[in-house]
């Protein structure tokens, strides 16, 4: 299964922009179902890619990170615990 992991997270920090934020995912990680949404102040990212330390390690960049899931779709397809 490609892009296999689920991965969300919240950013919250000062002059986060949804459209810079969405760029860099596009230009730099590879991936698909990508959700960036928020304001200035805390942005919620959705986004299923086989590398999600490498979101974590750019978004920790942009402020705090926290309420993070990253759960193993192929797993969760085989019936078991993601």
């Amino acid at each position: 299964m490609e892009n296999k992991y689920d991965t969300q997270l919240l950013i919250e920090g000062k002059n986060l922009n949804e459209d810079n934020i969405r760029e860099y995912f596009n230009t730099h990680f590879k991936g698909d179902c990508l959700l960036v949404v928020g304001d200035e102040e805390l942005i919620k990212i959705h986004f299923h890619t086989d590398s999600p330390w490498e979101v974590l390690e750019y978004c920790s960049t942009l402020g705090e990170i926290f309420d993070i899931v990253v759960e193993d779709m192929d797993r969760q397809s085989r019936g078991l615990q993601g």
